[in-house]
């Protein structure tokens, strides 16, 4: 059935304002080009949008005669803000950024070994408040956290998951009852993945795997561009994988003796050692808080030598082992090595695990060096915070 005259809007509305944000600002002669829609049509439109308070003019186009066809329509980037967080074990990330992702205010925040849960949270949630303000006015619509652990896929929840800590839940609750904004969770590694497929090592890839190598192991997965999280929000759980050369098998409550064992930070820094290779590097920042195990990798591939390349030789081939096995299930044709680890090791590493790869599997695969390390989860984060938003306030109809 064709659509009603509101739905035509309402769809209408909608494509301008994303070609707004992905390529704006453009004139209205623009828009009539990348939409198609006849001139009429899309006057009506700016001036709808105009009315909601949702675009505005911001210039005029030097290449075009001056008076109205100039005029330069942009999206009001500050109409409202978005918050996104990236909670590990030990710290929280706070980025706020408008409405078109651009960052106004971001701090850092470490949160003490055993530290009792209540005071943790008021830390973080008092850290993202204070980042708030200090990024404007603008109220906060929509904050995404990317956390460890399993996301409940029904109810969106973080889960109660062993070996993490408890203010990890309790943050999520109470920024949900603090903030007048809608606040959504999303793992850590699937964060990544939207990440690095929108602006880092897979933008042509709708189809891939992407394996997080840092202070802990997981794995994402995009299948024809969308995420797939699995029946209980544990697609990518890799640390959980048993493989050989490990000293046991895990459990459901403990990943000790599966893939974690063999490619987390604790067993490269291990690795490191044994191959007598320096461990030690300078102090985190927000874009790669846990060092040692991406500065090892480093000295390997500043080392040149032997040494280096037999802890090389031998981190390739304990990394093909858990992408042989997401290889063999999924066929992504690309696996992305990201996180702290990935980003080190760069194009050097992933050639060898995709040399040790094309051994295991008969499928072809290509393995790429991740390009937004640590930062990858803040990021992805920001895009899902600002399309949540975006969804909310993009309607015709939709109000702050």
């Amino acid at each position: 059935m064709p659509a009603s005259p509101s739905t035509a809007r309402a769809i209408n509305d909608r494509l301008a304002l994303r070609l707004l944000q992905q390529d704006g600002p453009l004139t209205a002669g623009q828009l009539k080009t990348l939409t198609g829609l006849s001139r009429p049509t899309v006057a009506d439109l700016v001036d709808r949008l105009q009315e909601a308070g949702l675009v505005r003019v911001v210039g005029e186009s030097g290449s075009q005669r001056r008076g109205p066809n100039a005029r330069l329509y942009g999206i009001v980037a500050d109409r409202a803000h978005l918050a996104a967080l990236d909670v590990r074990t030990d710290s929280v990330a706070v980025v706020v950024a408008d409405l078109l992702g651009v960052t106004l205010a971001e701090a850092t925040l470490s949160i003490r070994g055993g530290t009792p849960a209540r005071p943790a949270v008021e830390q973080a949630v008092a850290a993202v408040e204070r980042t708030a303000r200090s990024a404007g006015t603008a109220p906060l619509h929509s904050v995404a956290v990317g956390a460890p652990g399993l996301i409940d896929p029904v109810s969106g929840e973080l889960r109660d998951t062993a070996g993490l800590p408890a203010w990890h839940r309790g943050l999520v609750k109470e920024l949900q009852h603090r903030l007048p904004a809608t606040v959504i969770v999303e793992n850590e590694t699937n964060l990544a993945a939207v990440a690095e497929h929108r602006g880092g090592a897979a933008p042509d890839r709708d189809t891939f795997a992407l394996l997080w190598l840092g202070h802990g192991i997981g794995a994402a997965v995009m299948l024809d561009g969308v995420l797939r999280r699995g029946a209980s929000g544990g697609a990518g759980e890799i640390g959980f994988l048993p493989v050989p050369g490990t000293a046991g098998v895990p459990s459901a409550v403990d990943c000790e003796g599966g893939f974690h064992s063999l490619a987390g930070s604790a067993a490269v820094l291990e690795l490191a050692a044994a191959h007598g290779i320096e461990a030690h590097g300078p102090a985190g920042t927000g874009q790669e808080r846990d060092p040692g195990a991406a500065f090892a990798v480093r000295a390997a591939l500043a080392d040149g030598g032997p040494r280096g390349e037999a802890f090389l030789a031998e981190l390739a081939d304990r990394i093909a082992l858990g992408a042989a096995s997401v290889v063999a299930v999924l066929d992504p044709g690309c696996v992305v090595l990201a996180g702290e680890v990935g980003r080190a090791g760069g194009d050097a590493l992933a050639a060898r695990v995709e040399e040790r790869l094309a051994r295991m599997s008969p499928l072809p695969t290509e393995v790429r060096a991740g390009t937004l390390g640590g930062g990858a989860v803040l990021r992805g984060a920001v895009i899902a915070a600002r399309e949540a938003a975006q969804d909310a306030l993009f309607a015709p109809e939709g109000a702050l």
